[in-house]
Parts: structure tokens; C-alpha cells; sequence
């Protein structure tokens, strides 16, 4: 069963954008699409550690902003020629409102 956290509103992200949220598994970088769609993953590229939520969003994607790296929104894998893969997290809207499995404020056990 998943239980949600609104971590804020639709709003508050620019299209094409992102904002994050600190939590004890990491920073998740919660992006809008130009289409409104909205998608959680972690801000930290898997080639360098770059911050996802610095960069550029086009389609369903983001280009990290250091060694431009493509990394899906939808599966949370790098694209092309690239090897590697962000966690995704779960996120809903409601109307306005944007929600977060809750699951992520939990420290991982090992």
C-alpha cells in the first residue's frame, strides 16, 4: 500500500522545470514536462553526480547539465550510447497538488 506526502503544488515548478525535495534517502528532483506531466527522480546523474535539477527538460527527459547525459523520466535509464540509471520515485497529482510515495522520507535499511 502506498501512502503520499504533498510536497507542494504543480505550480510551483516551472514548465520544462524542477524543484527538489531533501529527504533522508537523498534529494529527489520532482520535474514538469511542457506537457504538465509530472516525474520524480533522484538529482544525481550516475556518470558524474551532476544536479538533474539544473537541467534541461525536453520531452519526457532531462539532459544533465555537466556532460550531457539523457536520462528517462519513464524509466529512469540513460539514453543512447550512455550506461547507467536514476531511482524513480513515485509521484501523483491531485488537482493542483503533487504528492510523494511516502516510502522515500524512510532511510533505507540495509
Amino acid at each position: 500500500m502506498v501512502n503520499w506526502i504533498e510536497i507542494g503544488n504543480l505550480s510551483d515548478i516551472p514548465k520544462r522545470g524542477a524543484r527538489c525535495v531533501t529527504t533522508p534517502m537523498g534529494r529527489i528532483a520532482v520535474f514538469r514536462t511542457a506537457a504538465d506531466e509530472v516525474f520524480a527522480i533522484e538529482d544525481r546523474c550516475p556518470h558524474k553526480g551532476g544536479p538533474l535539477s539544473q537541467g534541461i527538460v525536453h520531452g519526457s527527459s532531462v539532459t544533465c547539465p555537466l556532460h550531457n547525459w539523457v536520462l528517462s523520466f519513464e524509466t529512469g535509464q540513460a539514453l543512447g550510447a550512455d550506461e547507467g540509471e536514476v531511482r524513480r520515485f513515485d509521484i501523483r497529482r491531485e488537482g493542483e497538488k503533487l504528492l510523494l510515495d511516502v516510502a522515500v522520507m524512510a532511510v533505507a535499511a540495509d
